[in-house]
């Protein structure tokens, strides 16, 4: 059993906490060794299972990260920037693959990763299926035949709980289109129209966040030139499937150099 390897999960009473506790204890290939907890959380201290409503699953809730990682072989995180900053020094301390699927992390946040990849494997990816990384692909394909003459929208869609915009994978799609024109996305990137904004500007790539109900995702991206339009588009019904990837992408982990990598490297893409 012990060669199974260990997984830590942060964040464990939020949506996507739960789902990858119930995705990891489903799994025939991992272990739940560890669950995390911001410090004064009424779960601190109970059991997970019963926590979440169910039987006991052996693993109780801390507040000690540290502690947890040091009994497990790779953490995954989706909670909020600051926490996963603090996640990965700890992380890579305890040589673990530190799979992150936080969103709205800034460029400089997600620099301050690098000194952490110098000793563990970090997975990073604003969204872990395997239909929104095909999505990517073939964003930046199409991106790179059609000229400007085509402008890019991203246009995205999240329930109404969701604190950042665009969302993380909205800005993997923008990257990708921008890195198949050859240009940097943030010279182009057009996040907020309102009022007389002027005509759009040619080969800007646009934004636009949708926010109801409880969507789980949805993603097109719309090529749109005079006469025609191109959408390429990634509806999400079931957040299991981003649970999966993260999982997936804890195992492949699993004695890999340490280095950042994201789910193009998993998925072999």
């Amino acid at each position: 059993m012990t060669h199974i390897p260990g997984i830590v999960i942060t964040g464990a009473s939020g949506r996507m906490g739960q789902m990858l506790i119930k995705t990891v204890t489903d799994s025939d290939h991992a272990r739940l060794v560890g669950v995390v907890e911001r410090a004064g959380h009424d779960w601190i201290g109970q059991d997970v299972g019963e926590a979440m409503g169910g039987q006991a699953l052996g693993v109780s809730v801390t507040d000690d990260p540290l502690e947890a990682f040091a009994q497990a072989q790779a953490v995954i995180d989706f909670t909020a920037p600051e926490a996963t900053l603090e996640f990965a020094a700890l992380a890579a301390q305890a040589r673990c693959v530190h799979v992150i699927g936080t969103t709205g992390m800034t460029d400089e946040q997600i620099a301050a990763l690098e000194p952490a990849a110098r000793h563990a494997v970090i997975v990073r990816a604003g969204n872990m299926s395997l239909g929104v990384n095909l999505l990517v692909q073939l964003t930046k394909k199409v991106a790179a035949a059609l000229d400007e003459d085509f402008d890019i929208e991203i246009i995205e869609g999240h329930h109404q709980h969701k604190v950042d915009a665009p969302s993380g994978t909205a800005l993997m799609l923008g990257e990708a289109a921008a890195e198949g024109r050859g240009v940097n996305l943030t010279d182009v990137s057009d996040r907020g129209r309102d009022g007389i904004t002027g005509a759009r500007k040619r080969g800007d790539i646009g934004f636009h966040a949708i926010r109801g109900g409880d969507i789980v995702g949805e993603h097109d991206v719309l090529f749109a030139a005079p006469g025609e339009r191109i959408v390429l588009r990634h509806l999400a019904s079931d957040r299991a499937i981003f649970a999966r990837g993260a999982l997936k992408a804890a195992l492949w982990g699993q004695g890999k150099a340490p280095g950042q990598y994201d789910m193009v490297d998993v998925l072999g893409l």
